[in-house]
């Protein structure tokens, strides 16, 4: 029984890191952060049964440099493609919170709905087709 339990938690916990790493890049993928984007990358944090050695803030610098060097080296797709299986854990939700951090600004740019076709098409297809 508490394999079971231990063996969701993992599994939440790879989902709340993968979404964390989704949230950082789509906000950053366009050069422009916004306080609204960072109002619901904060809401959607705070929210997080978080369960982890690593404390939520240091994750979460670590994902802005990682995608900070993933965006200058023209690897994003490639980044968010690594998240793909930890992303379809909970694939609705994963595209609802990509969907809503684009949206945040009131516009999603070129560079966003490359990586939502990305993410809806490619990386969740399995999940949100199930």
């Amino acid at each position: 029984m508490s394999d079971n339990i231990e063996q969701l938690q993992l599994k939440s916990q790879q989902f709340n890191e993968a979404l964390v790493r989704m949230m950082v890049l789509f906000y950053q993928i366009d050069g422009k952060i916004t306080l609204t984007e960072q109002d619901y990358f904060e809401k959607v944090t705070d929210s997080l049964d978080w369960r982890s050695g690593v404390v939520l803030p240091a994750f979460i610098n670590q994902a802005i440099h990682d995608a900070r060097e993933a965006i200058s080296s023209g690897q994003a797709r490639e980044f968010l493609r690594k998240l793909g299986n930890d992303l379809n854990i909970d694939a609705a939700k994963s595209f609802e919170v990509a969907m809503d951090i684009t949206a945040a600004d009131g516009k999603r740019s070129d560079e966003e709905l490359e990586l939502l076709s990305l993410l809806s098409n490619r990386v969740l297809a399995k999940g949100l087709v199930a």
